[in-house]
């Protein structure tokens, strides 16, 4: 089990009794990315919250400054007058009356973001089960409902990513890629956490409890945060 031998002994290298600063982190996260492909580096937020409340679920979006790494496939829904435009602004699959249709019939999904605007979200209710089931119905406060589709598509291609906590309270957001330099996961990493405290819902208690870093199999560390 080389990765297993591998992992161990990067494990060594981390005290878990140890909160590291960003800048200390970062620098062990991407010493300790073992897999041999440029591995997704992941902020994980452990919340105070109940996540049972529906007025303390944390919903938001975050301009990453230097993106997630990821390529996202972005579907809009907009009148067919607009669907060229929408096209045209980057999005993957553009579309009205006919798109919701084929959903409607297939129940398939191949898109990791929707966008749509105002006007179109009556529409959407005969697929809301479908896209809320797979976490895409659009919302405003993760920016995906708005006027100008143009600038929402474009938003998305160039880091605009959206996060909500789970059941457990946790909330997980890929921040960028092991081969991004020290500086770059720094900087989404700030701004992810500058997003998460805005977000914060009316509560009693701490707020944002921990706050961990890591790559794709590799270990956690965790992170002090202003």
């Amino acid at each position: 089990m080389k990765i297993g031998k591998r992992l161990k002994n990067f494990k060594a290298k981390i005290d878990n009794t140890k909160v590291y600063t960003v800048e200390e982190a970062v620098k062990l996260v991407k010493e300790t990315a073992v897999a041999k492909f440029d591995t997704t580096i992941e902020a994980h937020a452990s919340l105070g919250i109940d996540p049972k409340k529906g007025e303390q679920i944390v919903r938001a979006s975050v301009n990453l400054p230097h993106g997630s790494g990821k390529k996202v496939r972005i579907a809009a829904f907009v009148p067919e007058v607009d669907v060229k435009k929408a096209k045209d602004a980057g999005a993957s699959v553009a579309g009205g009356e006919t798109l919701i249709e084929e959903i409607k019939k297939t129940g398939k999904c191949d898109f990791d973001i929707a966008v749509t605007v105002p006007d179109m979200m009556k529409n959407l209710a005969s697929i809301a089960r479908v896209l809320g089931q797979k976490g895409l119905m659009p919302n405003p406060k993760t920016g995906t409902i708005g006027t100008d589709i143009v600038k929402m598509i474009e938003e998305l291609q160039k880091g605009k990513v959206s996060y909500k906590n789970d059941d457990t309270a946790n909330v997980h957001l890929a921040i960028g890629k092991a081969s991004y330099t020290e500086q770059q996961i720094s900087e989404n990493f700030q701004a992810f956490v500058d997003s998460l405290k805005k977000a914060k819902p009316a509560m009693k208690g701490t707020y944002i409890k921990s706050v961990h870093l890591s790559s794709t199999m590799g270990p956690s560390v965790k992170v002090a945060i202003n």
